[in-house]
This record gives structure tokens, C-alpha cells and sequence, in this order.
């Protein structure tokens, strides 16, 4: 017969993952080991396979769960929008404003996405590199219909990655509770992009 699951599985995975995913940034995936995993956690390597068969499952299980979360913002981003009748700009914003907002408080997996992937099996790995381009799409998109003047087929790559090159770096130098908070630094980024591109 099964064995069956505790009530608090889930929320014991969740700590497993946000504890992995601090221990990842902070001495690498390659570095990092089960006993380590399991003495973050405060647990035993045995309770830790309880809870996940390898290394390998618990980074692919932070990152896909990571990559689903950015999807789901774009999603919500654009019912909102609609649902506010925003204009395409300002959707664009709201996106630029929410990401952000989920960076803040997700360092150490953005660290994990930015740095792991290419340590992920090959069939799993296609998954997490999938979502990633459908993320990219997504602000494409977005981009284009905000400033149909400026984006073309082809420079919309280019200008994209500069969108992306603000802000997917500001967990190395933007700390929470700094000189300057997420949500003014999202203003700062929202307001180089729209005097950048709605000239010309």
C-alpha cells in the first residue's frame, strides 16, 4: 500500500526549496551536496529523501515552479491590465513593476535560473529554457505594442535583452531595505525605456 503523504508535505517542500535555493547562491549548485542540503534544512539526508530523490529533482522542481510563478505575473499582469483598460504602455509597465516585485523577494532563485539550468537533465532542462522564451516572448510583445514605432522585427530582439539587462541583474547590487527600494528602482527602469523609445 502507499505510503500516504503528511498534511504539511508541501509546505515542508516549500522550505526545502526556498533553504536549497539560498544555499545554491550562496556556494553553487556544483558545490552544494545533499548533507549540506539537509544540515540548511536542519533535517536528515534520510528525512530530505523523503521529501525529494536527488539534487537534481530539487533544482528542477525550484526552477520549474520559479518559471511557472513568472508566467502566472504575466498572466495576471495582462487580465489586470484589461480589466483596468490600461494602455499598452502602461501594461508594459505594470509587467516591468511586477517582475521587479517578484525579484525582490526572490533572489536566490533568480540566482538558481540564471546560473543552473545548463545543470539540469536534458529533457527537464528543455522545459525550464521553453518557459524562459516563452517569458522573453511574453515582454516582446508587450514591447512592440507599446511602442509600435520604435520595435520592429528587427530590433525587437535588442531591445528586448536591454529590458531584460536592467533588471534581471539587480540581485547583485539592488538589496532589499538599500539606499533605493524595488519600487523605485522599477519608476527609474519604466522611465529610461519610455523617454528612450518614445522619441524619434
Amino acid at each position: 500500500m502507499a505510503r500516504t503523504r503528511a498534511p504539511d508535505h508541501e509546505t515542508q517542500r516549500d522550505q526545502i526549496l526556498e533553504l536549497a535555493a539560498a544555499k545554491f547562491a550562496q556556494t553553487s549548485y556544483p558545490s552544494t551536496s545533499m548533507s549540506d542540503l539537509a544540515a540548511a534544512s536542519g533535517t536528515s539526508k534520510a528525512r530530505l529523501y523523503h521529501y525529494y530523490e536527488s539534487k537534481e529533482a530539487i533544482l528542477f522542481d525550484l526552477l520549474d515552479r520559479y518559471t511557472k510563478r513568472l508566467m502566472l505575473i504575466i498572466a495576471e499582469v495582462e487580465g489586470a491590465s484589461q480589466r483596468r483598460r490600461l494602455d499598452e504602455r502602461e501594461t508594459f509597465a505594470e509587467l516591468v513593476r511586477a517582475f521587479l516585485a517578484e525579484y525582490e523577494t526572490s533572489h536566490s532563485r533568480h540566482v538558481a535560473l540564471l546560473n543552473d539550468v545548463k545543470y539540469l537533465v536534458d529533457a527537464q532542462r528543455e522545459i525550464i529554457l521553453n518557459r524562459q522564451r516563452d517569458v522573453v516572448a511574453a515582454f516582446t510583445r508587450q514591447l512592440a505594442r507599446a511602442y509600435p514605432g520604435r520595435v520592429t522585427p528587427e530590433n525587437q530582439t535588442a531591445l528586448t535583452m536591454m529590458v531584460f539587462g536592467m533588471i534581471n541583474w539587480t540581485f547583485t547590487w539592488l538589496k532589499p531595505g538599500g539606499r533605493m527600494a524595488y519600487r523605485d528602482f522599477a519608476e527609474q527602469a519604466i522611465a529610461v525605456i519610455d523617454h528612450g523609445l518614445q522619441g524619434a
